[in-house]
């Protein structure tokens, strides 16, 4: 009997080096499908990981990266780069609880809100940060490789406990 995907137990851990380029290979299959060029290339995403002003999360269940989050901090705000989930795993929180540790990270740091950019087309996406609090925000036209649209979202943390 083949375990299902739900029934294994989730791990969410600070992203190490050699998770650089798995993640940059899920970012161009999940998040970056359909466009002209790789963006989140395995050298950005080891950078990031090695940014001191960046937190790198990894989820994974046994040996098995499900998602992975990329958040930038400033002085007062944080911005979300990259999160993702793989397909099989979606709609079991592990998204929410990627969120949520780097929310948590951000409240620790002062951080008072957290800015990102999501397809506007892509109204998964934009249901799911709108349940995590993240509010609508502009409409950037062409902001995607200068063909699609993205719409900038923020959640407030004020009031994050």
């Amino acid at each position: 009997m083949s375990e299902r995907p739900h029934a294994q137990t989730v791990e969410i851990r600070l992203a190490k080096p050699s998770h650089g380029d798995t993640m940059a290979r899920m970012s161009r299959r999940l998040i970056e499908i359909g466009l002209p060029w790789w963006c989140w290339t395995p050298k950005r995403v080891h950078k990031a990981i090695r940014s001191p002003d960046t937190i790198a999360i990894v989820a994974r269940t046994g040996k098995k990266m499900i998602g992975f989050g990329v958040m930038y901090f400033g002085d007062e705000n944080a911005h979300l780069n990259l999160l993702a989930v793989e397909p099989a795993y979606r709609r079991r929180r592990i998204g929410h609880d990627m969120v949520q540790w780097l929310e948590e990270s951000c409240s620790v740091a002062g951080i008072l809100s957290v800015s990102l950019e999501v397809r506007a087309n892509n109204v998964a996406a934009i249901r799911f940060y709108r349940s995590l609090g993240y509010e609508k925000g502009e409409l950037i036209p062409q902001y995607y490789c200068g063909q699609e649209a993205a719409l900038r979202m923020t959640h407030h943390l004020a009031h994050v406990a």
